[in-house]
């Protein structure tokens, strides 16, 4: 290893690092910063900006922006609060389900926002530790992005992955099913290794003690306007759109053969379709989506991938030669090793898609998988998953509300950074995952 490449090492982490400090935007402030330093410091060409990944994110919230304006938002967490409510015994199963199907939904995990404090107020009620469903349900939000027909991870992996034989179905398939088995075998192995007595909380009684808990106050009466329904209808038909259009033109269904408007220009035009018609129709102010907390986070989210995506192709960019013959000679061998890296780079590059453009290029390149031999691309498939290991670090926005928000004090972050209520949660879903991945996944190889 020459020195050129432990400073280029040392400012990559470096930028990672301070923009973890930083947190929320300042992810994409010292990503963009990092890659200045690599260009004009040590002679790195900057990498590719991951236009279509961003373009993508913003289509889609500007969209559910406009859904959240006219009370859908609240409409769909008003439902997940009367499943919550109805069944609060099974809250450990029932919260990361409601925490999957709304980021399924919606494409965006920062939905889950809205659900922890019911799954809290349901845990307290129970004597049911907070930090157990919560811990599954943060992660479940994160998993559920690589298996949403709507977000950016997913549309950018079904087109790298068609090419080689894969049907955009088969591949959501694939994905829902491996990547929900793996959070409910999470949640009942949670149920089995974790202190689930609330009661029994030494940091819950001190705090009780100094009146820091506030009693459970059940669930609240919503006024659901007409135009709430209206606009998650508009914005379901819009999802159903979406995954039918994707499905015809995949070549492997060939429905539509003569492709005019690919996926990614289908889905950005359909997400700004549906967010024009729910502004007509539902009679959305529109100088007021700008100021909607969908809006604000996801336009957060467009900066950190631009800024940490772009940081992260640079690099790789600058050594695909390396990492072709470590993938070539160690995953080739060992396909399961795949997931680590997605999982390592994720941790760093905090996005699924950013993850999955940055990675996947040089993995397919180092393998050999083409059209004539697609054989390999299954491991692609199966490890997809692992792209969600967002939680390593206790610094990603629904982590550390879940951490704010659990007044218990159950849900906490530890002394030595990784000790925090997430880590096992998402390492075990992330194994599960990939595990059930590469026993159905290979049925296609």
């Amino acid at each position: 290893m020459d020195i050129m490449l432990i400073l280029q090492v040392i400012v990559l982490l470096g930028a990672i690092f301070i923009g973890v400090r930083l947190g929320g935007i300042g992810i994409g402030y010292a990503g963009g910063a990092g890659v200045l330093v690599l260009g004009l410091c040590l002679g790195m060409k900057p990498g590719n900006i991951p236009w279509d990944v961003i373009l993508i994110i913003a289509s889609v919230i500007a969209a559910i922006s406009a859904m959240q304006l006219a009370g859908g938002l609240d409409y769909l967490v008003y439902i997940a609060e009367k499943i919550l409510y109805k069944n609060p015994k099974y809250i450990n199963f029932l919260a990361p389900i409601v925490t999957y199907v709304l980021t399924i939904f919606a494409g965006t995990g920062h939905t889950a926002f809205s659900m922890i404090p019911v799954i809290v107020e349901v845990a307290k009620s129970e004597n049911i530790r907070p930090a157990v469903p919560l811990s599954i349900a943060v992660v479940s939000s994160q998993i559920a992005i690589t298996a949403s027909p709507v977000s950016a991870a997913v549309i950018y992996m079904t087109g790298v992955l068609e090419p080689f034989g894969w049907s955009y179905p088969a591949l959501l398939g694939v994905w829902i099913l491996t990547t929900f088995s793996g959070c409910m075998v999470t949640a009942l192995i949670l149920m089995f290794i974790s202190k689930m007595d609330l009661s029994k909380d030494p940091v819950y009684q001190e705090r009780l003690k100094e009146g820091l808990v506030k009693p459970s106050t059940g669930m609240k009466e919503m006024n659901i306007t007409p135009s709430a329904k209206l606009s998650v209808w508009i914005f379901l038909v819009g999802v159903v759109f979406v995954v039918l259009y994707a499905s015809a033109i995949s070549p492997a269904v060939g429905l539509i053969k003569n492709v005019i408007v690919g996926r990614d220009a289908a889905i950005m035009s359909l997400m700004l379709t549906v967010g024009a018609l729910i502004t007509v129709l539902c009679k959305v102010k529109l100088g007021e989506i700008a100021g909607t907390s969908v809006f604000k986070s996801g336009m957060v989210a467009c900066i950190c991938v631009l800024g940490v995506a772009w940081l992260g192709d640079t690099f790789v960019a600058g050594h695909t030669a390396e990492i072709k013959d470590f993938a070539a000679q160690t995953i080739s061998k060992y396909p399961a090793l795949l997931a680590v890296v997605f999982f390592l780079a994720a941790m760093l590059l905090y996005s699924q898609a950013a993850t999955a453009k940055a990675i996947t290029p040089t993995v397919i390149a180092a393998l050999g998988i083409t059209a004539a031999d697609p054989s390999s691309s299954y491991m692609i498939v199966a490890c997809f998953a692992a792209v969600s290991a967002l939680f390593v670090l206790p610094t990603y926005p629904t982590l550390l509300g879940a951490v704010q928000m659990d007044d218990t004090g159950s849900t906490r972050i530890g002394k030595w950074i990784f000790n925090h209520s997430f880590f096992i949660p998402g390492v075990l879903a992330i194994f599960f995952s990939v595990a059930f991945g590469f026993i159905i996944a290979g049925f296609f190889k």
